[in-house]
């Protein structure tokens, strides 16, 4: 397959106008197939049906009561722990306990999109609102500039019956302002092993004492982050569900450990001990594709010798050993179905960590190298997302997500093959979901969706990921992000953009009303054509148009509208005086409509005769529309401080 991005941009995303592109909308489905496959592992956004899951398996960490209590007194808590405590879900569970019955829960941005006033914009908060501030992976600088802040925001937070629950950064425990320890609760790590059984028996998992009391697991459960026993968890549903339930937990808790065990060690000695530069290349080649059939493995070994200039062997072919001989020389066999893997359960997973970890002069090369195996198009859908999972893997931990952007950059350029849009899409939907730099990479696609020199083929990638993994976890800052992105991508990625965007807004009312804030904020200054769309195609005159700040909105972008040539806005008036017909929503519409033309004579009359076409063009008769043109108009009369004549008399 020689198909390239560039080549499909010109056909669907620079060049939309020849109406070609569904080759290329192909690989973004399945981009998107694979972040909802990722998303579906992770349940740690605020969406209602994850919360409801995370509630059914939450077990309380200690001091829980205490923090419960403080969030109620105060309405804000500070929730502090150890790493690997469950910080975050405790926060996220003392808000979800709390009534639903106003406002709703959401976490506050923590990147500062389109403002540089403040770390914390009021704006965020409404009534009876649960607010999230996960603070835990912020630097100095920021966990200062939030404090400064918080006393008048926790104002705000009062005089509008909202809750504010905070994750501390616990290395910047030294930070914390002293008029801000009274509301900070600091948790305990919750027993591992009530988490683990906890989540197995929602799964109708119920392991006998002996089965769950083995050293294998409590050696593990005594070290493994919270999120990880939940992980564990997960792997063993899996299992249980592909295996058979006749295999039993045993086996099934023992295929969940094997990828877990620590080959450190051992990996250490080997590649100390008779390792020659080719069989180290093998090596990080299987472990980086470990699975696969031996001629991706080798194609791997080859293009890293190369990168790393090693010079090649000058032993004729066939005078040197075969692959299965240096398989068998790297504890590697070939299975029957005729994939590769090492005999050693966890042995691949020390390779990676090893070599990034122990030859940290070669990681610009590595991930040179892996972008040049990534275009290899005999690797499958599932080989890609397991190398691309292993690969981002080693750059967040060992600090290096520059490596993934890049990445992402280099996997959509022009002239790039186009099944590296699914990988691209992942890397940047992993850095998203990454506890400690999901900022960083929230703030770089903040970054690309307000430039000019993104490439389509990258815009495509970023509506995708805000679509299917920010939009989980962050949906304010996916909206931002989507609103740039519809306000300056053309053709067919313009499409996407606004369609991805109006899905998001229309899926909840305080995403609509931010959406219609923010297109009333700008859309009068003319800037972006793609503003006065989004409002045609978002207004909704039976939505929320009891709250005083929607109505406004709606005023301020039909006031911009109404100014435009009659021919860009007669058929939406239309819509909307359809809604009108009904009298439940006729007297907010109308007045919206005409409070948007009441300081503009030219306007009104403009807008009347096309409520008197509206009227002329229904099938069943003038007649049946002639009250809501009436009232129309008695509203346009008295905006204007025309007094119908009997009372002029």
């Amino acid at each position: 397959m020689n198909e390239t991005i560039g080549s499909y941009i010109n056909e669907a995303l620079g060049g939309v106008h020849s109406g070609e592109g569904h080759q290329f909308n192909f690989y973004l489905r399945a981009a998107e197939s694979r972040l909802r496959e990722q998303a579906s592992k992770r349940r740690l956004t605020i969406a209602q049906s994850d919360r409801n899951h995370l509630y059914q398996r939450f077990v309380p960490p200690p001091r829980l009561q205490q923090a419960r209590e403080e969030l109620r007194r105060s309405h804000t808590v500070l929730v502090d722990g150890l790493p690997g405590s469950g910080r975050r879900t405790a926060a996220l569970m003392l808000l979800h306990e709390l009534s639903a019955s106003r406002g709703s829960l959401h976490e506050l941005p923590d990147t500062a999109d389109d403002r540089t006033a403040s770390p914390l914009d009021t704006h965020d908060i409404n009534d009876g609102d649960r607010l999230l501030l996960d603070l835990s992976g912020v630097d100095e600088s920021r966990y200062v500039a939030v404090q400064q802040v918080l006393s008048d925001f926790r104002s705000s937070i009062l005089s509008h019956d909202a809750h504010l629950a905070v994750v501390l950064p616990h290395h910047l425990n030294y930070l914390l302002q002293s008029n801000l320890r009274r509301f900070t609760v600091e948790i305990g790590r919750p027993a591992a092993k009530r988490v683990f059984v906890r989540h197995l028996r929602c799964e109708d998992i119920l392991p006998s004492a002996e089965e769950g009391g083995g050293h294998d697991l409590a050696s593990y459960l005594a070290q493994a982050p919270l999120r990880d026993v939940s992980e564990l968890a997960d792997r063993i549903k899996r299992c249980r569900n592909t295996s058979g339930a006749e295999r039993g937990f045993s086996h099934w808790l023992s295929e969940s450990l094997a990828g877990q065990h620590n080959q450190t060690a051992r990996v250490a000695a080997d590649i100390s001990t008779g390792h020659g530069g080719r069989q180290r290349a093998l090596l990080l080649s299987l472990a980086m594709f470990h699975g696969t059939p031996p001629g991706i493995v080798l194609q791997a070994t080859n293009a890293l010798l190369g990168i790393l200039s090693h010079p090649p062997d000058p032993a004729p072919r066939l005078d040197r050993a075969d692959l299965h001989a240096e398989f068998t020389g790297i504890g590697a066999e070939t299975l029957p179905d005729g994939q590769v893997q090492f005999r050693r359960a966890g042995y691949d997973r020390a390779v990676r960590e090893h070599f990034w970890t122990f030859m940290p002069d070669i990681r610009r090369q590595l991930r040179d190298w892996f972008r040049t195996c990534l275009t290899e198009p005999a690797l499958t859908q599932l080989d890609r997302r397991k190398a691309v999972e292993r690969f981002a893997e080693q750059s967040l931990r060992t600090g290096r997500p520059e490596d993934l952007t890049w990445l992402a950059e280099q996997w959509t350029r022009r002239g790039a093959r186009a099944h590296l849009v699914a990988d691209a899409a992942q890397v940047l939907a992993l850095g998203l979901d990454h506890d400690q730099y999901g900022r960083t990479f929230r703030q770089q696609i903040y970054d690309w969706a307000t430039s000019t020199e993104t490439s389509p083929g990258l815009k495509g990638v970023l509506i995708v990921v805000c679509s299917e993994t920010m939009g989980r976890s962050h949906p304010d800052q996916a909206l931002v992000r989507l609103h740039h992105l519809a306000r300056r991508a053309n053709g067919q990625v313009r499409v996407n953009a606004q369609d991805a965007l109006l899905r998001l807004a229309k899926s909840d009312s305080r995403l609509y009303r931010r959406l219609l804030d923010r297109l009333s904020a700008g859309i009068d200054q003319s800037q972006w054509a793609a503003d006065f769309e989004l409002f045609l195609a978002l207004a909704d005159p039976t939505r929320l148009t009891g709250s005083r700040t929607v109505r406004e909105s709606l005023t301020a972008s039909w006031t911009a509208v109404l100014r435009r040539p009659v021919g860009s806005w007669a058929t939406p008036v239309g819509h909307w005086l359809d809604t009108c017909t009904d009298r439940r929503h006729r007297d907010r519409s109308l007045a919206i409509l005409v409070a948007a033309c009441a300081a503009d004579s030219r306007v009104s009359g403009h807008l009347y005769r096309v409520a008197l076409g509206w009227q002329r063009s229904d099938a069943r008769g003038p007649e049946t529309r002639a009250d809501t043109v009436s009232c129309l108009l008695q509203r346009i009369n008295a905006a204007q401080g025309i007094e119908p004549y009997e009372q002029a008399v």
